[in-house]
């Protein structure tokens, strides 16, 4: 039995494949179209999950929606009559596409797909949740969804058990600490649904102590806690109920000016808000979880939503919350839902047991030996080809360890928007230069932002303050810890100012090649840990084809590519391609 699922028209459009409640195939419409978070339909990345099995449109039993348009209709309605003058703008600017295309879900999945069976829907948070627990290892779980807003949920927990999912209670819009964090970000001058994560990442600047750190004390009267960890927002201090902006004139006052011009200067007022921010989402999350743990008596925990990306505050809730285990899946955001409509239609609808859980993230296309070297030898371009997987292996790791910027193509691409060994640039986090190089020459981004060390999973105890046992999302980059003081100075270029990194831990039976090629630097080195970086440029989505990845090389400061069973070094090739500002534009 296939099930085909889908999700797109608000960030991140996916689709996913279902083969007898295996997940074969998952992919984002942005790895295809070039067009970071793309909204589309995914035409590309569901054609991408027919040809991965060989199959056409027909073999399909049935397609599932991640959420339900003409509740989610309802509730913008109701919320533009609500607010009414005020609102008039947004509603007139926003209705065209509702009508046109967002309503007529079931008529441009017929037209497009050709595809003549019925179609499911399956609620926003439901498909959150589904599309993390259904395919976790637990057969029972506490389940907590928190993201910007679905139909009208914006906050929910609930209890996983077999095949079955109830969500107990709901937190609806406008009340949203996705929405919060998002409005933040939007005042700090970064972009919303794309740079929270860069909120994240300046929070660590600023200060941390909540008694010293007036914009903690000034956010905590925008929003009133409940001992449950439920919530409600004073709405005077946010305009996106009605408006296109965020952040309301109240909430710059409050916050001691206007919102910051992008890529204007960032003073420490903007890294103490980032920090005033970070620390209120975990006093709402540790006190929300608390309750959940009372409620269900689970000591499993599974987290989804936008917000489960908040890799800062995922690698404290063992040591701040009663639960003993934590499980995401590596989309947890909306991405993700395409595999949460699918498992649900499968287990749940449909009513099949559970016959599977995520290894690994890798899901999208990939390349064989022959279509890579057809690509390089058509495109005249000058490479190395390994004699051997041990050759590939040990020449990587000598470059790396000779400071080398290396981009890293092989086998199927990752799902989710983490680069986790297979789409990755890699470097030596020994060298204290090197995170300024990344930055500067490679990825063309903000210096705040801290790179993520990869460690195989076996080494992880011995540089990193992890949880016991290791939790499984670090296999997908979503947690950090704290690296061990006597080796912070060891591997500057993974240590974020606070101390700590966001690490990936790998496991040998994930990514054989991967794991071996982390141990040898080890060998050269003794630190066996390497920097991993996406494969992209800043905007852009990371690498999916060899065309994407010989273009970033050389529009950017990638000394070789090791894609497949070939070498390729820069140097060797076209120096007109080298031009980053002219890759840009491209």
């Amino acid at each position: 039995m296939y099930i085909l699922g889908i999700g797109c028209y608000y960030h991140d459009a996916s689709a996913a494949l279902l083969k007898d409640g295996v997940i074969v195939a998952a992919a984002e419409e942005e790895r295809f179209t070039r067009k970071k978070h793309d909204t589309s339909f995914p035409i590309n990345a569901i054609n991408y999950c027919l040809e991965s099995q060989n199959i056409i449109i027909n073999d399909i039993d049935h397609i599932s929606f991640y959420e339900k348009p003409m509740i989610k209709f309802e509730r913008l309605l109701y919320q533009h009559l609500e607010a009414f003058p005020k609102s008039l703008k947004t509603f007139l600017s926003s209705t065209p596409s509702w009508i046109n295309e967002k309503l007529r879900v079931v008529r441009t999945i017929k037209k497009k797909l050709k595809y003549k069976k019925d179609i499911l829907f399956v609620e926003h948070h439901m498909a959150h949740a589904a599309g993390s627990f259904l395919i976790s290892p637990y057969k029972k779980a506490a389940i907590l969804t928190v993201d910007g807003v679905g139909e009208w949920t914006t906050t929910a927990y609930g209890v996983g058990e077999k095949n079955n999912i109830t969500l107990l209670k709901e937190i609806k819009f406008p009340h949203s600490l996705g929405l919060l964090y998002s409005t933040i970000t939007a005042y700090l001058g970064f972009s919303v649904n794309n740079s929270e994560y860069k909120v994240m990442g300046l929070s660590p600047y600023g200060l941390t102590d909540r008694k010293k750190n007036k914009y903690y004390r000034l956010l905590k009267k925008v929003i009133d806690i409940k001992p449950d960890g439920s919530y409600q927002f004073n709405m005077q201090y946010f305009k996106y109920h009605y408006a296109a902006r965020m952040p309301s004139k109240k909430l710059c006052d409050l916050l001691d000016g206007p919102i910051r011009k992008p890529e204007s200067e960032l003073t420490q007022r903007h890294k103490n808000i980032a920090a005033a921010l970070q620390m209120l989402l975990e006093e709402v999350l540790t006190i929300t979880l608390q309750h959940v743990h009372k409620e269900t008596k689970c000591d499993n925990l599974v987290l989804a939503g936008g917000v489960a990306l908040n890799s800062v505050y995922n690698g404290k809730i063992l040591k701040n919350t009663p639960f003993k285990n934590i499980w995401m899946q590596p989309n947890p955001s909306d991405g993700g839902t395409s595999i949460g409509a699918a498992s649900y239609a499968y287990h749940t609808i449909l009513g099949k047991k559970r016959n599977y859980v995520m290894p690994n993230a890798y899901l999208g296309p990939e390349y064989s030996t022959a279509q890579v070297q057809k690509f390089l030898k058509n495109m005249k371009i000058k490479y190395y080809k390994f004699k051997n997987d041990k050759e590939l292996i040990k020449t990587t790791a000598k470059l790396i360890q000779q400071n080398n910027v290396i981009g890293w193509f092989q086998n199927r691409m990752e799902w989710g928007p983490r680069a986790l060994g297979a789409r990755s640039i890699l470097s030596n986090p020994t060298n204290p230069q090197m995170q300024e190089v990344l930055n500067l020459k490679v990825k063309h981004r903000e210096k705040f932002r801290p790179f993520a060390p990869v460690v195989c999973a076996d080494d992880a105890l011995k540089y990193f303050e992890c949880d016991i046992p290791i939790p499984e999302p670090t296999d997908y980059m979503l947690m950090v810890y704290p690296i061990k003081k006597q080796w912070q100075k060891k591997i500057p270029a993974v240590t974020h100012v606070d101390g700590s990194g966001r690490l990936q831990s790998i496991r040998r039976n994930q990514n054989k090649q991967y794991y071996d090629l982390i141990k040898e630097f080890g060998k050269l080195t003794d630190i066996p840990i390497l920097i991993n970086t996406s494969f992209n440029i800043r905007g852009e989505p990371i690498a999916c084809t060899p065309q994407d990845a010989y273009r970033c090389m050389m529009g950017t400061g990638i000394d070789y590519l090791v894609i497949d069973k070939f070498l390729v070094k820069r140097e060797d090739n076209p120096k007109d391609m080298w031009d980053s500002e002219k890759y840009a534009k491209d």
